[in-house]
């Protein structure tokens, strides 16, 4: 409230300011200057709208990297830069077919480690030498071939109570190498190798180690009691099966190899 006296003068708590706003009184000295353009809590949005945005962009690379690890969640979300495998393999061909009469009586598995190693006399190891261990590991069959049994190899007895049949002596089949169990165990270059490979790279460089593999694969099964257990199951087959045709007493022999 003002006094009588001063009802010219603003009160001590208050500005006194003009309610017209279509007059053209100069605003009083120490009524304080607002700009029009510029909100009163102006400073207090700037940083609260650089926190949003930081927020904002954090949350947008969390959804890019859980689209690109949880395919299941959001398929359409792919890492651009993802790893891709492009199979531009042939179609098999068909090359021959032809009939097979041979039994599998027996069957090996073997694992070999060959070590190689090529050099040159008085040439260090360092500069020029290739060594490999390689571990292989492979299966043979022994099988008896029933196209070849000869004419006259049946022989029944006059009661039609005994057969005796003549086979021929079981064979191996070639070492079929296992690509998943075989693998490159050590390999040692020289710094020369190496640097023909960066001009001139051979794939084939390690056919031999895989050629020396079948064949110690295939002498140490000619070596094993693989062909006796041929033998003996094919003997033990033939023996079930001409029993229940009826024949009391069957025996089997091999021919030669």
């Amino acid at each position: 409230m003002s006094r009588n006296g001063d009802v010219n003068q603003p009160t001590r708590e208050f500005p006194e300011y003009p309610t017209d706003s279509g007059s053209t009184d100069p605003a009083p000295a120490d009524r304080p200057a607002v700009e029009p353009d510029e909100p009163a809590d102006a400073g207090r949005r700037g940083p609260a709208r650089g926190l949003l945005l930081v927020l904002g962009a954090a949350a947008l690379v969390m959804v890019i990297l859980l689209g690109t690890q949880v395919t299941g969640l959001w398929p359409s979300w792919r890492n651009p830069f993802a790893q891709e495998t492009t199979d531009r393999s042939q179609p098999p061909l068909l090359k021959s077919i032809r009939d097979l009469s041979r039994y599998v009586a027996a069957e090996g598995n073997f694992q070999v480690v060959v070590d190689l190693e090529t050099d040159r006399k008085y040439v260090p190891d360092f500069l020029l030498n290739e060594r490999t261990l390689f571990v292989g590991a492979g299966r043979v069959e022994a099988y008896v071939d029933f196209s070849k049994i000869a004419e006259g190899a049946v022989v029944e007895s006059a009661d039609g109570k005994s057969v005796e049949i003549t086979l021929p002596a079981p064979q191996m089949s070639d070492t079929n190498l296992d690509i998943e169990k075989s693998y490159v165990f050590a390999e040692k270059r020289g710094l020369l190798n190496r640097l023909g490979d960066v001009f001139a790279d051979d794939p084939n460089r390690q056919r031999e180690v895989y050629r020396l593999a079948e064949e110690r694969i295939t002498a140490a099964a000619r070596d094993s009691e693989l062909a006796a257990r041929a033998e003996a199951n094919t003997r033990k087959m033939l023996e079930g099966l001409l029993r229940s045709l009826g024949y009391q007493t069957v025996t089997v022999t091999y021919a030669a190899p």
